[in-house]
């Protein structure tokens, strides 16, 4: 039965639920009941568990699904401590309500902060129906036992199944939390085990369940055209012809804020200015805009160029300029001045877009006051205030019904979207489905960041690792601060692990959004590090895996009690699993090289090797051996699918992909020239699982950051050219 309920339009739960126990956590953070009466009358059910009479089991996961797997996961966890059978749990996406908490998708972080809390609701509701169980069979509630939903009592042979006790259960009061019991690991019988994605059939099957199929009645369909340079301002445009095209219903213009806007998923519901193009349906939308002529104020619009961005950040680390220092360690001249060896590179990546399959795209009903949107978002926790002060109606007047997304990698983060279509459907007085484009959700992305790192190491005399200098040229847009990843960020390595440690940056103009892309920062950043590694260890002739773990050094966790510090037993333990699964050290055939990378990102210790093969400019990625410690496994088959995933997503950004501007304006406008990966391009991925008995971070962006590094460590040793810049087609190489 665990497949997922997602419901597009609305409907009366009231009608699905005979009998329900209804375990939520307050805004205070402690454990509450709703029984079913106390749910009726409040019109809501807010809710992590319902059993129903037939034995099914409702558990709803409070973060948007998006990929990662959390609408499986996160059940799990509930269905673990519950001592469900899985056969009977229905997954189910939770309402977007304030019982919930922070309901977003993001940073990796929807298992760790849910862990607690959802094992909590799972045992308090076994714990409540043991109570129901003992009080029915006048027993003893500690010789009670439950598995695969039923309660029963050893002694006396006695069993019920959960459906029979949950009416009484729910008139219970709701046990303290800290009487209640939580498993040991020994204890699961669930949680690291392989379980399908409980939507998987019906993504097979072409179920509508995704954003972009939303519907309700009466709606109508929009498309909004922005300033190709971006932040233009329109000032007009030959509505009238439009408006007379067959299918369009109305045109107009949206005046919106002049300016690039700042990637703010908290506070901003700000638009930019455009042309909304209302009609029938989606082709007759679209088609209307290719007749579509519009005047644009640029003033306020970006004038930025790629190509003079790159060129002046080079010239500025070239130069060794210096606007900032970020972190200094130690007595870093004398580390130089003193070294044996030296080594100075200069790494760079370039603007990329997430390129998530689904297109933005979501339906808003705001005629009335009474305001209701079905999204896709990464944040719909945010949309209700910020929606609310657009529109100038109460929040409570606000439904916000979470949808899968097809892909988000941090683009969905932000809700711009749904703001422009809220300001479409209040204009035109009916429902509204705002569906961008391809060359819309690439011309108008909050792109991740270019970098630019000037590397240098220092080595004593013993081929130690003692000095450590990184100067960043940030894109700014205001020249004071990097603009969002495409600066530094403070690491525990270097700057914990290396004796002494100099960081400095300075700032190249740019206008150019830029938001959280699949790990922020350490997406490029580990990119340099741990090619940069590869390459002192080269200069001193060292073997690379001892070079690095003599680097990383013993000092244990850097931060004690910190999930997202280092922990060098766990970094170390990574990368002996990494490099003993890929055979380290073997003999390979000319032309054939191994190259190793390790990252801790978004609490996740990772290491990777990646084994190529290079002919000419021809690179083919055989394999990839992920070792991954990121605490306790939940679903074995989500963590392997996020771990592979990373992979394929990494390689197929580092291969060819590539944002270019010119006078403010996106030049890449869809797949053909921004290439993914194809099937014949993958490697085979090999995923170690180390077991540290820590509690569970997240999976769904540690295991990409290494895989760059990793593959033109392997390139190098392959045939001897270094790759410092991504993505590596600039030096002419293709994956193939």
């Amino acid at each position: 039965m665990n497949k997922p309920q997602n419901t597009i339009a609305s409907t009366d739960r009231r009608d699905f639920l005979k009998v329900s126990l209804g375990l939520a956590l307050t805004s205070t953070g402690s454990v509450s009941m709703m029984s079913f009466a106390s749910a009726t009358a409040s019109g809501s059910l807010n809710a992590y568990v319902h059993i129903d009479t037939d034995g099914s089991i409702t558990i709803f996961g409070p973060n948007p699904e998006v990929g990662q797997g959390v609408n499986t996961s996160l059940p799990m966890i509930v269905a673990e401590e519950l001592d469900a059978s899985w056969d009977d749990v229905v997954c189910k996406a939770a309402p977007v309500a304030q019982q919930y908490g922070m309901q977003f998708a993001g940073g990796s972080l929807s298992i760790p902060m849910r862990w607690d809390e959802m094992r909590k609701v799972g045992a308090i509701a076994r714990d409540m129906l043991c109570q129901a169980a003992a009080k029915n069979w006048e027993v003893p509630k500690d010789q009670l036992v439950t598995n695969r939903s039923v309660v029963s009592h050893p002694p006396t042979g006695r069993q019920a199944p959960y459906s029979d006790l949950v009416a009484a259960a729910s008139l219970l009061p709701v046990p303290a939390q800290d009487t209640i019991s939580l498993k040991t690991p020994d204890q699961y019988r669930l949680l690291g085990k392989r379980v399908p994605n409980a939507s998987a059939q019906d993504i097979a099957t072409g179920k509508p369940i995704f954003g972009i199929d939303a519907s309700t009645p009466g709606m109508v369909y929009a498309s909004f055209v922005k300033c190709p340079a971006i932040g233009g301002v329109a000032k007009s445009a030959n509505l009238t012809a439009v408006k007379s095209l067959p299918g369009v219903l109305d045109a107009f213009i949206v005046d919106g804020t002049p300016g690039p806007y700042n990637f703010d998923i908290r506070e901003s519901f700000a638009v930019q200015s455009g042309v909304a193009i209302v009609a029938k349906n989606t082709w007759a939308a679209f088609k209307a805009r290719d007749s579509l002529e519009v005047q644009w104020d640029l003033s306020s619009a970006s004038t930025d160029d790629s190509d003079v961005i790159e060129t002046q950040a080079l010239a500025a680390l070239a130069s060794e300029k210096m606007q900032s220092e970020i972190e200094r360690t130690g007595d870093v001249d004398t580390a130089f001045a003193t070294a044996s060896l030296t080594v100075d590179a200069t790494y760079s990546t370039d603007f990329v877009s997430h390129a998530q399959l689904e297109p933005q795209g979501v339906l808003v009903s705001a005629a009335t006051a009474d305001v209701q949107v079905w999204t896709s978002s990464q944040t719909p926790v945010f949309i209700t205030q910020n929606l609310s002060k657009l529109l100038d109606v109460t929040p409570e007047s606000i439904t916000v019904h979470q949808l899968r997304g097809g892909g988000g990698f941090g683009r969905r983060l932000s809700n711009e979207y749904v703001f422009e279509a809220a300001l479409i459907s209040r204009r035109i007085g009916a429902p509204v489905k705002l569906q961008w484009k391809r060359e819309d959700d690439m011309a108008f992305d909050y792109f991740r960041a270019p970098t630019y790192y000037r590397l240098q190491g220092a080595l004593d005399r013993n081929g130690k690792l003692t000095g450590w200098k990184n100067l960043v040229a940030a894109a700014s847009a205001d020249g004071e601060k990097a603009n969002y990843g495409a600066g530094y960020r403070a690491f525990d390595f270097p700057g914990k692990v290396i004796p002494n440690v100099a960081i400095g940056q300075s700032f190249v103009p740019s206008k150019t959004p830029t938001g959280a892309w699949r790990a922020p920062i350490s997406n490029v950043y580990a990119f340099a590090e741990q090619s940069f590694i590869a390459e002192m260890a080269h200069n001193a002739d060292q073997d690379h895996r001892d070079f690095l773990l003599d680097a990383i050094g013993d000092q244990g966790w850097i931060k004690e009690g910190d999930m997202a510090s280092l922990n060098t037993e766990r970094a170390r333990a990574v990368i002996e699993t990494a490099t003993k699964a890929a055979g380290w050290g073997r003999k390979l055939a000319e032309g054939r090289g191994l190259g190793l990378a390790f990252f801790l990102s978004h609490s996740g210790h990772i290491a990777e090797v990646a084994e190529v093969s290079v002919e000419g400019k021809r690179i083919t990625v055989h394999d990839v051996w992920v070792a991954a410690d990121v605490g306790q496994v939940v679903n074995l088959s989500g963590l392997e699918n996020q771990l592979q995933g990373s992979v394929v997503d990494g390689l197929s950004t580092m291969a060819a992909q590539t944002i270019t501007i010119k006078n403010g304006a996106i030049v890449q406008s869809n797949y053909d020239q921004y290439p993914l990966l194809r099937m014949p391009q993958s490697p085979r991925v090999h995923v170690e699982v180390v077991d540290s008995g820590y509690r569970p971070t997240g999976a769904g962006e540690p295991a990409l950051p290494p895989l760059a590094p990793a593959v033109c460590n392997a390139v190098f040793n392959a045939c001897g050219e270094r790759i410092r810049a991504l993505p590596i087609s600039k030096a002419g190489f293709t994956i193939v």
